[in-house]
């Protein structure tokens, strides 16, 4: 039981990284991604779905991203969607697509970004220090109805500590490569 729980926070704080990393796509740095795209919602037939499940999203240039959609009466909507998102670019229909040009980054925008990324990585490691918490009080009840040992509750206080550091210590090095990425020119 007592490793069950250090496995379930294990599991929790992968969720946490893995959450991070889908976060940080949503970031631009100097080059076009799709995932820029993903939280952006379109209206088809009433139901709110991402751009990704009603066009095809590609990258021809480095600093270009072209969305086709299957449905061709949604190239207006998916425009409007673009609009209303307010991600900084300015959507342009050509009929049968839509096309964002990405203007070069410049360092007031990478400054930004950067703050973007560091607000997403310390609140990672918030969410990982609630699991530790609720780890821990885990191993507290079971030590207060004497389902383990002083000794065991100590022991399992570190190991759920030293989870919280290797993974606290994966967000600051994910950080640290995406504001490299960001501020690289």
């Amino acid at each position: 039981m007592p490793e069950m729980i250090l496995l379930e926070a294990e599991e929790k704080m992968e969720h946490t990284i893995e959450s991070l990393h889908r976060d940080f796509t949503t970031v631009r740095s100097g080059r076009a991604n799709p995932k820029m795209l993903d939280r952006i919602t379109v209206n088809y037939y009433g139901v709110d779905t991402p751009i990704n499940q009603v066009a095809t999203v590609s990258v021809p240039e480095a600093t270009q991203i072209y969305i086709k959609p299957y449905d061709k009466s949604l190239v207006s909507e998916i425009e409007r969607a673009i609009f209303g998102a307010n991600i900084g670019l300015t959507p342009t229909n050509d009929g049968t697509g839509i096309r964002l040009i990405l203007p070069p980054l410049t360092e007031e925008n990478r400054r930004n970004s950067v703050k973007k990324i560091h607000k997403m990585a310390e609140d990672s490691k918030v969410a990982i220090r609630n699991i530790r918490r609720d780890a821990i009080s885990h191993y507290k009840k079971m030590e207060k109805a004497s389902d383990i040992t002083e000794d065991d509750l100590r022991y399992y206080q570190d190991q759920v500590q030293e989870l919280t550091d290797k993974f606290t210590d994966r967000i600051d090095h994910d950080f640290k490569e995406k504001e490299q990425d960001i501020m690289h020119i």
